[in-house]
């Protein structure tokens, strides 16, 4: 089976990949982007790249776009990545008959990207997650008390916005343009996940732990097994008859329990751990368990590359990170196909302009004009 594939992002290696699978397998792939320039843009796996309007300006423009490219390349599976999926979800509405749509509608995704939404949705479905009030509640104050919290915006990733208040400690006074939750800290190990399923039923999921993070973001990350969190994911995916790409990050506390923390209904990182083939597959075809690549550690080089350089200067662990840093996959090169990782610094420049500008890192500003903030 081959077609045509609309990918709604390009800047980011999880489009890379996923454009390379679908290469692989014959299919014609296009990407929407509100850049003029992206990373997958650069890669022969691209046959046309689009420039859209970014859904933060105008979602109503980013959609009438979709709809064109959709019509303009005949489009038989629109894919979307990252935080634009949110908007994405709104094509279901009136796509054409013959267009597939991998993800879930907008009323079910919109539940689950809002932090307050998932965790009420969680519980009521009978797994593990922290207690979690909105800030401004009674109950968010008594939790406070009671130990320590953890306050972020119900819409918001890459850790922006995240704060660690210890027990006692006074809430901040709720901002109405800025609805925020106070949720239990849970002490243990972060874990974050990407799944693949299809009606209900996964088709393989990774779990992985950051190697190496810049800000909260991690740039290198290794792949772990652990069943628990595993049956964790597959009773939520089971219970939400997922269709699409899900992530979650999850604490184990000392005791092996696992504690949902917050859901990312797209894809991940974790995404890279798959052989690029098997996930166009995977998508393709409901059952298909794809491979995991050999390594099981993967790295976004120059990023890692950047904070092996500020280790040096701040007494952190340069040497092991040096070693690393040469010795780990990067998730972009491929000897086939390397003008994505050649030419990343100058396809990636909107971004890293816009880091400087705010004194922020790559990962907290790589989304902002495709989120869903609302």
């Amino acid at each position: 089976m081959t077609g045509n594939l609309l990918l709604t992002l390009g800047r980011l290696p999880k489009a890379l990949d996923v454009a390379r699978g679908f290469a692989d397998l014959g299919w014609r792939v296009a990407v929407a982007e509100p850049f003029k320039r992206h990373l997958a843009g650069a890669s022969r796996a691209v046959a046309q790249s689009h420039q859209v309007t970014a859904p933060a300006e105008d979602k109503q423009a980013y959609l009438a776009d979709l709809r064109r490219i959709i019509a303009d390349e005949k489009i038989d599976l629109v894919l979307p990545v990252s935080e634009e999926t949110m908007h994405v979800a709104f094509l279901r509405e009136n796509l054409p008959a013959s267009t597939r749509l991998f993800t879930m509608p907008p009323e079910i995704l919109l539940r689950l990207h809002n932090k307050h939404g998932f965790a009420q949705q969680t519980a009521a479905w009978g797994l593990v997650v922290p207690e979690t009030h909105a800030l401004g509640d009674p109950a968010a104050e008594a939790l406070a008390q009671s130990g320590p919290v953890v306050i972020k915006p119900v819409h918001s990733c890459s850790g922006r916005g995240v704060r660690l208040l210890p027990a006692g400690a006074t809430l901040p006074a709720p901002d109405p343009a800025i609805p925020t939750i106070v949720q239990r800290c849970v002490i243990g190990a972060e874990h974050s996940s990407c799944s693949i399923a299809h009606d209900g039923r996964v088709s393989s999921t990774v779990i992985y732990r950051a190697a190496q993070k810049s800000g909260s973001v991690a740039v290198a990350f290794e792949r772990v097994e652990h069943p628990a969190i595993a049956d964790w994911i597959t009773r939520f995916i089971a219970a939400a008859n997922w269709t699409g790409f899900i992530a979650f990050d999850v604490m184990v506390d000392e005791a092996g329990q696992p504690w949902g923390i917050e859901c990312n209904p797209r894809t991940t990182s974790g995404l890279h751990f798959w052989e690029r083939a098997d996930i166009a597959r995977a998508v393709l075809e409901p059952g298909f368990i794809p491979r995991y690549r050999p390594e099981s550690r993967l790295q976004q080089f120059y990023s890692a590359l950047t904070e092996t350089q500020i280790s040096l200067f701040r007494r952190g662990p340069f040497r092991d990170n040096l070693r690393q840093l040469f010795s780990t996959r990067d998730v972009t090169w491929d000897r086939r196909d390397p003008m994505p990782f050649l030419t990343m610094t100058a396809t990636s420049w909107p971004i890293i302009r816009m880091a400087m500008a705010r004194g922020a890192t790559f990962g907290e500003v790589a989304t902002l004009d495709v989120g869903w903030y609302d």
